[in-house]
Formats: structure tokens, C-alpha cells, sequence
């Protein structure tokens, strides 16, 4: 049994998608802590050839609240300029017409909590590329919310039934192959590979949000991308 355990992040980027699709099982971390200048409610476009963040804006932030309990603010105005940015964006980028109208479906879900909102956004892109891992809420699980850190990953893994746990290849400083073999786990870690795409200008910006992935490649394309990575184990 594969498992994968990750923060909800705002239509992140190809890899996190990778790793969510390798995975049989993949638990949306929801009740750690808020981290201000993160990906949690934030993201990265291509607004007029130029990087910009694009902002889901919330209420009541604190990295003293736990993810689950930050709301959005769903102000109609608010939700409508976001709307006309993804809009002013992408508009003339190949695969705008499939695409948009899913992006403007997340952003219109009215879901009251960030996390429920980027839930949500989950199963609408992972829809439309295919992806069938089951989705588990973290906060849900029956599990011992004492423990911090690798042992609370420990824990989810051994109530789940993990064989491998798997993660980003950011974290390999927080978690040790040593303790996971130990408990009867293999600890792997997903390496995205290169990826490069025609976007508007000559010069490529690469890790950017999934919305811009899909704006400019057929769904086909980026479900190859899917598995343009290697592995890293100990």
C-alpha cells in the first residue's frame, strides 16, 4: 500500500500532482499548523509573460490555527476578480476553452474553509486528468494527535495499512530512512524530471502553477507528465 501525505496547496504545481497520482492512498495533512507564505492558499500564473501569485484571500489566517480552521473569504467581488484575472491571463493560451471553465468551477464552490475549498479543487483536476488515488482528510483519521512531525507521518501510515510512504523530495531532511524501515516502511522520496512547454514568450517559467500547465498542453500531454519523475530511496 503506497501512501502520501502533503499539505492541501492551492492548484500547485506538476509535482505534487505526480506524487498524489503514484500513490494508492493520499491523506490531504489538514490539521498542522497554517503557514503564512506558503502554498496553502496561494499559487503562481504567467500574467502578461510575467510571474505573478495568484491569491485565494482567507479570513482569520494565523499560523497559531490549524489549516482547518481558516476560512475563505467568498465576497462575490473578490471571487469574481479572480475569475477576470485567470480569465485575462489565459485567455488566449491553446487549451483556455477546456480549461477555464474547471478553474472557474473551483473558484465559484463557495466552500467556507480552506481546506474543504482546496479538497474541492482536488477532485476537479484530478478528474480531468485521471487521477483515481482515494482522498483521506488527515483531521478525520482515528490517530493519535499527540505526536508532532515524523512520528504523527508514522502513525497515518501504519493505520492506513502503508507498505511505502512517499513524498516530496523537498522533505528528505525531515523524515529518516533508518526509522521508517524500522517500523516496517519503506521511505521513498518522488524527484520531478524535467518539464518544458511552449507558454506565450520564448523564455519558459517552470514551476508554476497546474493551472498554467493545463492551459498550454492537451490533457493527454500532461497526463504523461504525470510520471516524468524518479524515485529516491535509501
Amino acid at each position: 500500500m503506497k501512501i502520501g501525505i502533503m499539505q492541501p496547496y492551492f492548484v500547485p504545481y506538476i509535482g505534487y500532482w505526480q506524487l498524489m497520482n503514484l500513490v494508492d492512498k493520499y491523506v490531504i495533512y489538514d490539521d498542522v499548523n497554517f503557514i503564512k507564505g506558503g502554498w496553502i492558499n496561494r499559487n503562481r500564473i504567467l500574467v502578461n509573460g510575467d510571474i505573478k501569485y495568484f491569491n485565494i484571500p482567507m479570513a482569520g489566517a494565523s499560523p497559531y490555527k490549524k489549516i482547518n480552521e481558516i476560512n475563505v473569504n467568498n465576497d462575490n467581488r473578490i471571487v469574481e476578480k479572480n475569475i477576470r484575472i485567470i480569465e485575462g491571463a489565459y485567455k488566449k493560451a491553446p487549451f483556455y476553452k477546456e480549461v477555464f471553465p474547471m478553474v472557474e468551477q473551483i473558484l465559484r464552490c463557495g466552500k467556507n474553509n480552506i481546506s474543504g475549498y482546496i479538497e474541492y479543487s482536488f477532485h476537479i483536476i484530478a478528474g480531468y486528468l485521471g487521477i483515481t488515488t482515494e482522498f483521506i482528510i488527515s483531521s478525520l483519521l482515528n490517530k493519535n494527535c499527540s505526536l508532532k512531525g515524523q512520528d504523527k507521518v508514522l502513525d497515518i501510515c501504519k493505520r492506513l495499512g502503508a507498505t511505502e510512504y512517499y513524498n516530496a523530495i523537498g522533505g528528505m531532511e525531515l523524515y529518516s530512512f533508518d526509522v521508517f524501515r524500522e517500523n516496517g516502511i519503506i521511505l521513498k522520496f518522488l524527484e520531478t524530471g524535467e518539464i518544458k512547454y511552449k507558454q506565450f514568450g520564448n523564455i519558459f517559467h517552470n514551476n508554476l502553477s497546474i493551472i498554467d500547465v493545463m492551459m498550454f498542453n492537451p490533457r493527454e500531454t500532461v497526463q504523461s507528465m504525470l510520471s516524468n519523475y524518479k524515485i529516491i530511496d535509501g
